[in-house]
């Protein structure tokens, strides 16, 4: 067994945009503490509705090894770890308790007790919000850059969103409506949330042209018609969603679904004068805090 001292593992888990945030607060620890930062992707092994995705992006960490997550008392690997992380949590051996190596997200609000761990700790949450990471924002900017450069097709739309007002307009469906209780937990954003949010930047932006981005066009075609410019963006299969974020970042201005996805293709933009709209409710059936979620220069409706 290696001697842990000196690093930060962050565990990985859901879809691009949750493992941005969790990496993002991993890394963010590391730099203040001088640690070397591993990722822990065992999870995807119980997982397989999704992957590790991150690997297109010029982040700066190395997989956790077996031997890295034995160092925190993790020995096993798959289902049986996964069973092993819900039993300390029902336990409550796995909440991070002083002089644990080990810090559960407690809630989903900011905690600023996590800014402040000294390594080694293994980090096992969501981390959704900003703060978390604010004092290397611009660091994490350019590793969450593709390590490729943009292909033909996705080059010559991001010449298009170059060369007008560009609002990025992201419509997340999928699970959040083919599966029960993804979509009863999350909610969709209604038609009306899309109008408002088009409205109230149109009001403030002159001659905008709204870029479409959705997993779900059909539907796009079929319920959003915006007397705009309007362009559906077609150019990525779902595995390839990181260049969907590219383009997004690109765009001037911002409407984003309850997803983390589009909230990372919002935040990646980093000019001081957009725009951004978020929903208000971000979840339909839960009590999460999300407060401190929505940076507070972006508007909800």
């Amino acid at each position: 067994m290696t001697n842990p001292e000196g690093i930060v593992v962050t565990r990985l888990i859901g879809g691009l945009g949750n493992q941005m945030f969790q990496y993002a607060a991993g890394r963010a620890l590391a730099l203040r503490s001088g640690a070397a930062l591993k990722l822990d992707l065992s999870g995807f092994a119980v997982y397989p509705k999704r992957h590790y995705e991150l690997g297109d992006f010029l982040i700066c960490a190395t997989p956790a090894s077996d031997v890295d997550r034995a160092a925190f008392g993790l020995r096993a690997a798959g289902a049986l770890a996964e069973w092993g992380r819900r039993v300390r949590r029902l336990l409550g051996t796995d909440i991070g308790s002083e002089g644990s190596p080990i810090y559960t997200e407690r809630h989903f609000h900011f905690d600023a007790q996590v800014r402040d761990l000294t390594p080694p700790v293994y980090l096992d949450g969501y981390w959704q919000s900003e703060k978390y990471f604010s004092d290397c924002a611009e660091l994490l900017r350019q590793e969450f850059t593709p390590s490729m450069s943009l292909d033909g097709e996705n080059a010559a739309m991001a010449a298009r969103i170059a060369a007008v007002n560009a609002v990025s307009l992201h419509v997340r469906r999928g699970d959040y409506v083919s599966e029960l209780d993804v979509s009863r937990y999350h909610g969709i954003c209604p038609p009306d949330y899309y109008r408002s949010a088009v409205d109230y930047i149109a009001q403030r932006v002159p001659g905008i042209h709204l870029f479409v981005f959705s997993d779900d066009q059909h539907w796009v075609r079929e319920n959003l018609r915006f007397d705009l410019p309007t362009t559906l963006v077609a150019a990525n299969s779902p595995d390839r969603g990181f260049r969907d974020m590219q383009l997004m970042a690109r765009c001037r201005h911002h409407i984003v679904a309850n997803s983390s996805f589009s909230w990372w293709g919002a935040w990646l933009n980093p000019a001081r004068g957009k725009i951004v709209v978020a929903p208000r409710r971000w979840f339909d059936a839960s009590s999460n805090d999300t407060r401190d979620l929505i940076p507070p220069d972006w508007v909800r409706l």
